[in-house]
């Protein structure tokens, strides 16, 4: 199974919605076309700052539709699956793979406390159901309350054949770390989920990240990728330190609220988030967020 595709930054592409939670086409296309010509390698619709918590099917599908259309080949594009339900995930990846998706990424479920039998048995259905298809498993403990361990990662990815990858949000570079060491025998792909710890990832084997800031600073975060390839360390070291209080100072606002307000802070338009999200109002948490992004040369 061909992964060559699966390296550098992948934006986790947030969908702009109108005042009735339908996508809106034209700033969808817009902002498509705005990652791909600011140099990011991929994009995952319907990642966690995607909203893919909120978004009903069918607008999910007519999303993906216009993204790949979009994209038009020039990059790959990922498919986030988020659902509890192992049935209602294998009908998104069936659906995402019909459109044309190269790749699904799979995130542990939420609100569940499942056994490893039950977590393996999910990862596995889902995977089986799009065997032509490669497989990313999401690793986010922060969001569902409970993490995938190492030896659990290196299973599926000796188990299951498509499963050929993972993005670990855990912000635990030994995990991370771990992951690739244990896999590294069958190229698995690890991305590193964590935009502040992009160029900690790449230094300890992974492919690349699934960076929020690609959607509002695209260079600068594809910067700390291209000048590690590249072999300049100390350029791409500054380049995460430059980012890095931009994206700490999403912190202030509701998750996830801060991509969108990022967008407009620079002139841009994406919508709004959904419901019972809320634009961020004037006052000091949106001023900390254009101080940081002044400092940095974005606005």
């Amino acid at each position: 199974m061909n992964t060559e595709f699966m390296k550098g930054v992948v934006v986790p592409i947030v969908t702009p919605i109108d005042e009735n939670e339908k996508v809106d086409e034209k700033l969808m296309r817009e902002q498509t076309e705005y990652v791909i010509s600011h140099g990011m390698h991929g994009i995952l619709a319907f990642g966690s700052n995607g909203e893919f918590f909120q978004a009903e099917e069918d607008e999910m599908e007519r999303t993906l539709e216009i993204i790949i259309d979009q994209t038009n080949k020039r990059v790959p594009v990922y498919f986030g699956i988020g659902a509890i339900n192992t049935k209602k995930c294998i009908r998104l990846a069936k659906m995402a793979v019909s459109k044309g998706a190269d790749a699904v990424s799979i995130l542990q479920p939420m609100f569940l406390k499942p056994s490893e039998r039950e977590l393996f048995n999910h990862f596995k259905a889902i995977a089986e159901a799009v065997p032509e298809t490669p497989v990313l498993i999401y690793n986010n403990p922060g969001r569902v309350g409970y993490g995938l361990t190492a030896a659990f990662v290196d299973r599926l990815a000796h188990e299951v054949p498509n499963i050929v990858g993972m993005k670990d949000t855990s912000g635990d570079i030994t995990l991370t770390e771990e992951c690739i060491r244990r896999t590294r025998d069958i190229d698995f792909k690890v991305f590193g989920g964590k935009d502040t710890l992009l160029y900690a990832s790449l230094c300890v084997g992974a492919a690349g990240g699934v960076c929020t800031a690609g959607n509002f600073m695209p260079e600068l975060i594809g910067d700390v990728y291209e000048k590690f390839a590249a072999g300049d360390l100390k350029g791409s070291l500054e380049a995460q330190f430059k980012l890095n209080p931009v994206r700490l100072s999403m912190d202030l606002v509701p998750f996830p609220n801060a991509a969108k307000d990022m967008i407009r802070l620079e002139g841009r338009e994406a919508g709004v988030p959904y419901l019972p999200g809320l634009p961020t109002e004037e006052g000091p948490q949106l001023e900390a967020m254009r101080k940081a992004m002044k400092e940095a040369g974005l606005i």
